[in-house]
């Protein structure tokens, strides 16, 4: 797909080309900051670099282990769970579509989906401010609760801390999940291979631009509604349909871009995406113009990018589109061998960039 765009043959500047892709590829994120910045919480470059320089050193069983959704974790029995945890801190509470309570439920049901597991069992932790509500307190668990029992998951223990007055922002939730993965269940980046497609069960940036509008300082006015939903009744029926299905995400912070990046990166290939077949809803990609944000880099809260085996790619979209979930899934991109480790967007106009990951934190707090 990269030839045909290419034009007319220049072996001279198609080197020059390769040799920038090359430096362009195997930069890694350093990390310069000597402070924490809203940055390092957005998913993208300075996330990675705060990862790589800070946290991976520290943990990391393995060197150069896989970054995953949710780990992996093989039990005596010889069954495996798969394990994930992560921390809600969006701003408002409550938006249209959902609230930090739906998020906290969502957001960690879906990390073990995206491992092909079946979601078993959550733990919910609180850090609450002081002065917070009790009832809007009420409000948010029985948010979670009501996520939790329409994902089919218990909440089966937690924890609460109250801090200072105007040390939390009112409220903070962080949630664990355990699942199971069933046997012969593999996925992972160092299965795709060139040839496969790359899916979107659904139109992007619509969590990050509800909550963005829902602040109200932009004084924009938009029918926008987050996305969060529980997916892992969605991936059963894109496993279902397609058994060789190679890998899954959900992107969430940093969006499409973002993760596609960590792909290529992962899979040491090129993902090429074309920008005419990406679903955006006409008032996400308006609102995303006014802000001078490109909707790859939006958060997502209920959608997942799939590579799937070029043969099962038409019983995949087809699959996901007869479920309520995935009725705007389409095929997005494919894999490419050359040139390695980027992301490329054929372009509405028939020429192709660069899609680097995320940059900045342009939307901070969306989950």
């Amino acid at each position: 797909m990269i030839d045909e765009v290419r034009g007319p043959a220049d072996p001279g500047r198609e080197a020059a080309v390769f040799e920038r892709i090359e430096a362009f590829r195997r930069r890694k994120p350093r990390l310069l900051d000597e402070v924490v910045t809203r940055a390092h919480g957005a998913g993208g470059k300075a996330s990675a670099a705060l990862l790589e320089a800070v946290f991976l050193p520290a943990f990391a069983g393995e060197a150069g282990a896989a970054q995953t959704d949710a780990a992996v974790v093989p039990l005596p029995s010889g069954e495996r769970i798969a394990f994930s945890t992560d921390s809600f801190v969006v701003k408002p509470l409550r938006f249209p579509g959902g609230s930090i309570g739906h998020l906290a439920v969502h957001g960690t049901v879906n990390d073990l989906a995206m491992m092909g597991a079946s979601p078993l069992a959550l733990s919910a932790a609180f850090v609450l401010e002081e002065g917070f509500e009790i009832a809007a307190l009420r409000e948010v668990v029985a948010d979670m609760a009501e996520a939790a029992a329409a994902a089919g998951v218990s909440i089966v223990t937690g924890d609460t801390k109250v801090v200072d007055h105007g040390a939390a922002d009112g409220l903070y939730i962080s949630t664990s999940g355990i699942g199971i993965i069933p046997d012969g269940r593999d996925l992972s980046a160092h299965r795709v291979s060139d040839g496969d497609v790359v899916i979107v069960s659904g139109t992007i940036g619509d969590h990050g631009i509800a909550v963005m509008l829902a602040r109200g300082d932009l004084a924009l006015d938009a029918d926008i509604v987050s996305d969060t939903a529980p997916l892992h009744e969605l991936t059963a029926c894109l496993m279902a349909a397609a058994p060789s299905t190679r890998w899954m995400r959900d992107a969430t912070r940093g969006g499409l871009g973002t993760v596609c990046n960590e792909l290529a990166r992962d899979a040491n290939l090129t993902v090429v995406l074309d920008e005419r077949a990406l679903p955006v809803r006409p008032a996400v990609r308006a609102a995303c113009e006014l802000l001078g944000i490109d909707p790859l880099y939006v958060a997502n809260e209920g959608k997942l990018v799939a590579v799937v085996a070029p043969d099962e790619a038409d019983a995949a979209v087809s699959a996901l589109n007869g479920h309520p979930l995935g009725v705007d899934a389409a095929r997005v991109g494919e894999i490419r061998t050359d040139p390695p480790g980027i992301v490329v967007l054929m372009t509405e106009f028939g020429g192709t960039r660069i899609v680097d990951m995320l940059v900045g934190d342009p939307l901070p707090r969306i989950c």
